[in-house]
């Protein structure tokens, strides 16, 4: 069955391109893809597919069952955009003012739309049932994921894979890893609340933008010293915002920030840690703060076996030159919901353009990807599927 379906997905690979070049040029922001859910559920419909919409809000979830018994497998496509304007000079460039795929989703769709035909072709040799998960939201936390589960876009489900068309890895190439592969992604706001004046009177204020800068210093710290040198961890001030006249010290300062870690009990360490220098910073000079820590996406961390499975898939892919354990991506990612309730595993799909030195990064202006790389991507999460439902079917077991 596996050469069919590979010969399948290069049949219509075209199609992929077609569908991923319709998409880019008609993106649409989290929580607002409408257009786009109301797409991929027609794209089913029209195969005669089992489709559900308005899963856990926009969400869309196909279930394709094989004649012959088995597991079921779970794969993912994200198919939210960005509010950036697409700066690039290419025939598919974005068709709405301020919003472009500028991560890969559409790419994702359109690999797990292709996928999901091939899959029902041969659905008399499929050994168990696929679901094709299709997520709105995975750019704006809570995101997507968290609802569609709440939605019972999991139920039955006994291991789940998802990839990333990853630009900055070149196209042929796999990126796995057991474990942690991407950190939980958090963000932090700070009010300093001072006492401002005339800025040739300083000894008269409180001075919020010297205070929230001695802030943004202590932070530093807190990787530096407190955390342990073995737990990787990032804080980071985004945003820091004093607006006034060039001669009047501000009353108040507000900061924004992220922090990424991959251990939970390191996250929580530096929510606590950020308050703690936050309050001996106002104290020593005699002001006072708001602070509000945001949960966002928790780390994305892979099962061993499900990851091992993978990477022995990946081996029978001609297109695949390169099979390589990642380094811990820093950038978050809510398929981290996914991997809490079942097993399986997410990797990256190298989609480095062609003739390209240095590719533009994700959630660039001018961000793209090698097309070539969506087909990889289909096979790969194709063969996952094949090779988790013939380890785990009812005749394996027997």
């Amino acid at each position: 069955m596996l050469q069919s379906l590979f010969q399948e997905l290069e049949a219509n690979y075209s199609k992929m391109v077609e569908i991923r070049r319709y998409l880019h040029m008609n993106p649409e922001l989290s929580y607002k893809e409408v257009k786009t859910a109301e797409y991929i559920a027609n794209f089913y419909k029209e195969l005669g597919v089992d489709v559900r919409t308005g899963v856990g809000g926009n969400g869309v979830v196909a279930t394709i069952k094989g004649d012959l018994p088995g597991p079921t497998v779970a794969l993912r496509a994200d198919f939210d955009a960005l509010p950036i304007q697409d700066e690039k000079d290419v025939e598919y460039k974005s068709t709405v003012p301020g919003v472009m795929h500028a991560c890969g989703h559409d790419g994702h769709t359109a690999t797990l739309l292709v996928l999901s035909e091939a899959f029902l072709k041969l659905k008399h040799q499929l050994a168990g049932t696929v679901v094709m998960i299709h997520q709105h939201a995975e750019e704006f936390a809570p995101g997507g994921a968290i609802t569609m589960i709440e939605d019972g876009c999991l139920n039955g489900v006994d291991a789940i894979f998802g990839t990333h068309l990853w630009a900055s890895a070149p196209t042929g190439t796999i990126q796995y890893r057991v474990g942690p592969i991407m950190a939980a992604a958090d963000r932090f706001e700070v009010t300093i609340n001072g006492s401002g004046g005339h800025g040739a009177q300083p000894h008269k204020t409180k001075d919020s933008v010297v205070i929230g800068s001695q802030f943004v210093m202590n932070l530093q710290q807190i990787v530096s010293r407190r955390v342990n040198p073995v737990e990787p961890a990032v804080v980071s001030v985004g945003n820091f915002v004093a607006k006034n006249a060039f001669n009047v010290i501000a009353d108040s300062a507000s900061l924004i920030g992220t922090v990424r870690t991959f251990s939970e009990d390191v996250r929580d360490q530096i929510e606590e840690e950020i308050e703690t220098v936050l309050k001996g910073t106002c104290m020593t000079n005699g002001a006072t703060y708001d602070y509000t820590f945001y949960r966002g996406y928790p780390a994305v961390v892979n099962h061993k076996e499900e990851t091992d499975l993978l990477v022995n898939a990946t081996k029978e892919i001609a297109e695949v030159n390169v099979i390589e354990e990642a380094e811990p991506q820093m950038g978050g990612e809510d398929f981290a919901y996914y991997l809490q309730h079942v097993k399986g595993s997410f990797f990256f799909t190298g989609a480095k353009p062609e003739g390209v030195e240095v590719p533009y990064p994700h959630h660039h202006p001018k961000f793209d990807i090698n097309e070539k790389a969506m087909l990889i991507a289909a096979k790969t999460l194709g063969n996952a599927a094949l090779t988790y439902q013939k380890e785990h079917s009812v005749a394996a077991v027997k």
